[in-house]
């Protein structure tokens, strides 16, 4: 791990089906992650994701790439741009501060509307292979 160190873009296709188990996963029952006439009725053109779904995805991406070892200390995220049924959502990560075997990545989501979600990711990685 190293300052300026770039993770290397996931894509995740966004369906319904992730949307709905996602919110469904995390308890979510708001009618706007699984309805699709009820999320046009209040505004959304179609059901979109929930932040604990893109939460999981977050930490999925850092874990991912620095391994099963990998503690995930603190998440921060913000949500912009809904993720919708047939978007495709790249995750991308740049390690910003690195202080022993802990490590500061700022992770960016982006989908066809913009991004998604922003934040950055606190990760330890114990020494040893990785």
């Amino acid at each position: 791990m190293r300052p300026g160190e770039r993770l290397p873009p996931l894509e995740i296709p966004v369906t319904r089906t992730l949307i709905v188990a996602g919110a469904i996963a995390s308890r979510d029952y708001q009618d706007v992650h699984h309805d699709p006439e009820l999320a046009r009725q209040k505004g959304a053109p179609d059901v979109f994701m929930n932040i604990l779904t893109t939460n999981g995805l977050v930490g999925r991406y850092v874990t991912d790439h620095f391994g099963p070892t990998a503690v995930l200390r603190k998440v921060a995220i913000r949500l912009g741009a809904p993720n919708h049924p047939g978007d495709t959502m790249v995750l991308t990560g740049t390690v910003e501060e690195v202080d022993g075997d802990t490590a500061v990545v700022r992770v960016v989501g982006a989908n066809r509307l913009g991004r998604h979600v922003t934040g950055t990711v606190t990760v330890t990685v114990p020494e040893g292979p990785r």
